[in-house]
């Protein structure tokens, strides 16, 4: 079912709940049903006092007449007054049942929503590109996700429905009133308008903080995330002292607002009660000048007072509702930015071809959006596009949707880009930092488009943008330098992209990673778990589960991504000569600063500053000297003093 969810945000609250309409509509019912009963309560006291006490004849509609006269009359009445006590408890009865609905059905249109959009919300940001994700923060991401949800949860199941009631109340008694004595409604009334104004100025200053709170609250959990996860740094740099004291100054900002907000509340509670108590007052003063005329009856003026009493309360009440609702919004427009940002989507046409891993790059030409500072921004910029390069981009502000990638030619990272790889072929490149190494192997895997007229990327002979995105990143593995691994086992994390691998498998691919001997020395074996991001492997442990993950999957074209940085050379030796062994039909893309994780490839392809340099075998580039034989001969004499010193140690 589809829903509106780029409607405004009340459309965005009702929108998670289309399927829970009955019980919306009987959260309705029972609210006004619950009113009903309870305003019979001050009319049946009315009547006992002024007629079945007293002796003023009984006004009262058609039916409660010819209900009393089949009774026995008046004189029945005031002969069994506990019949009118009677009345007051079933009439007690039926509005509890009904509050008693009310919340039910209140309570589970709540969670309806609640669940709806927590699943809503998890769905549509694994769809969102990849450049959304980099510019957004990930504490901030999960408050949206988590407090504003429950905001909105908890404002549909206790406050809309109070809501509801507070407007039937007000209504009913109003009309309740007006039957019973014009002049004394008027009297009611007297402050009502200051108190509406009152509270509509003070619904729009709290709306501001709210979103302010929510803010802050966003980016305070953004720097807990933060620390969390690079612990391990902050202990090793011994910055615990600044992390708690950048911490502590977002917490005070936070705190800071949320006294604001309270003095706030306390400003309009005190207020409420003023206003509250002078038109109580009025209302006495009122009604005892006019009993004491003649002009009303007591139990005329208690009903009156009742029902003003009922019609006060709520009118100052509703400051605390406008609070809840202002939260509510704010919250509902946080969760819309997400829902509104653009998914990634593939055309109708989209191919899934047979991919076989015949990679051509062809005069490829890119550029992110502050290029120069590294390989990746939070927004990108195409180089070729023949935008004005004037759309806004994401920058940090509250509203987190990322705003479309903008042109910028003067900056490209990749300047005419070109080679190919057949099955079977390994293709080697080195480059230094912010060369575009990884921007490259981001452009095959479609993290990032190559825009029209910028070059084209084929595999076997097919622009990769014609192919189904999942189709192609299920043929593409990719393993990076700083591997991601979740907190299961080590066989959950192997067989993720391989559900149905066999247990012979899995460990042909840990074997071929040279990580099985290491994963069957633990206790657990391959069900160890590790911890929160394989917090409790070494880097060169979580390395080769990673490569073991990604050869689990075969896909036919390999990339590797500096992925053996965090081990010794003489494992990256005993991986690469496995690896030759395994993926005879695969085209290999390797990336490293290291020669020697390099030199045995077919072809070796040599960055500067975003530029073919050079390409061919280790010899052929060796021959030409130039960047990579440099380095070359570096590494070897670095490598030679290394051999030296062991051998005098």
């Amino acid at each position: 079912m589809k829903l509106p969810w780029t409607g405004g945000r009340a459309a965005l609250v009702f929108a998670a709940a289309n399927d829970r309409r009955f019980r919306f509509f009987l959260c309705c019912f029972t609210t006004i049903a619950a009113v009903a009963f309870s305003f019979l309560t001050p009319q049946i006291i009315r009547y006992t006092i002024d007629s079945g006490l007293g002796n003023e004849p009984l006004q009262a509609p058609a039916f409660v007449l010819s209900l009393v006269d089949r009774m026995g009359g008046m004189d029945f009445i005031r002969s069994n007054i506990w019949i009118c006590a009677f009345f007051i408890l079933g009439a007690a009865l039926l509005s509890a049942v009904c509050h008693v609905i009310r919340r039910y059905t209140g309570s589970e249109i709540g969670e309806t929503v609640s669940w709806r959009l927590h699943n809503t919300l998890y769905g549509h940001i694994q769809k969102l590109p990849y450049d959304w994700h980099v510019g957004c923060q990930t504490g901030d991401i999960i408050q949206r996700c988590t407090t504003d949800v429950d905001n909105i949860r908890n404002f549909i199941q206790n406050q809309l429905s109070e809501l509801m009631r507070t407007l039937c109340v007000f209504v009913v008694a109003l009309v309740m009133m007006f039957s019973m004595d014009v002049f004394m409604t008027l009297v009611s009334l007297a402050l009502i308008p200051v108190i509406l104004v009152f509270s509509m100025v003070y619904f729009r200053k709290v709306s501001r903080e709210f979103a302010r709170a929510d803010e802050a609250e966003g980016v305070m959990q953004a720097a807990a995330q933060e620390n969390y996860t690079g612990v391990r740094v902050v202990r090793a740099f011994g910055r615990e002292a600044y992390e708690m004291e950048k911490f502590a100054e977002k917490t005070k900002n936070y705190q800071d607002i949320w006294v604001r907000i309270g003095k706030m509340l306390g400003l309009f509670w005190g207020a409420g009660d003023l206003f509250t108590g002078l038109q109580l007052a009025i209302v006495i003063g009122a009604g005892v000048w006019r009993s004491v005329q003649g002009q009303l009856s007591p139990g005329t003026f208690l009903a009156f007072y009742t029902y003003c009493n009922w019609m006060i309360w709520p009118v100052r009440s509703l400051g605390r509702i406008l609070a809840d609702l202002s939260k509510t919004l704010v919250a509902a427009g946080r969760i819309k930015d997400i829902l509104c940002a653009e998914p990634e989507t593939d055309p109708p046409e989209a191919l899934t071809p047979d991919l076989r891993g015949e990679v051509c790059f062809n005069n490829v030409t890119f550029g992110y959006e502050g290029a120069g500072i590294g390989d990746q921004g939070p927004g990108t910029r195409d180089c070729c596009s023949k935008d004005n390069g004037t759309t806004e981009i994401f920058d940090g502000s509250p509203n987190i949707e990322p705003r479309s990638p903008i042109p910028d030619p003067r900056s490209p990272i990749l300047r005419n880009i070109s080679f190919s790889l057949k099955p079977g072929e390994s293709l080697a490149i080195l480059g230094a930092t912010g060369s575009g190494k990884s921007t490259l192997v981001h452009l095959l895997s479609r993290l990032y488009d190559v825009q029209e007229g910028c070059g084209e990327i084929t595999i076997n002979g097919v622009d990769i943008r014609r192919i189904s995105r999942h189709h192609l990143r299920r043929h593409i593995g990719l393993c990076l330098q700083e591997p991601f691994l979740f907190s299961k086992t080590i066989k959950n994390n192997i067989a993720m992209v391989q559900p149905q691998i066999t247990d012979g498998e899995l460990k042909s691919a840990a074997a071929a990673a040279v990580v099985d001997d290491t994963i069957e020395s633990f206790a657990e074996g391959y069900n160890t778990i590790i911890g929160e991001r394989g917090v409790t492997l070494s880097g060169g442990q979580k390395q080769r589960v990673a490569i073991a993950r990604m050869l689990a999957g075969k896909p036919p074209v390999m990339i590797f991504d500096d992925s053996f940085s965090a081990v010794d050379t003489e494992t990256d030796a005993k991986i690469r000569a496995a690896l030759r062994q395994r993926v005879k039909e695969a085209a290999v893309i390797i990336i490293s600063h290291r020669i020697s994780s390099l030199m045995q490839a077919d072809k070796i392809l040599v960055l500067k500053h975003g530029t073919v340099e050079d390409i061919g075998s280790h010899e052929e580039l060796l021959e030409r000297g130039g960047s990579y034989r440099r380095i070359f001969e570096l590494q070897r004499g670095i490598a030679d003093d290394n051999d030296d010193t062991e051998g005098t140690l």
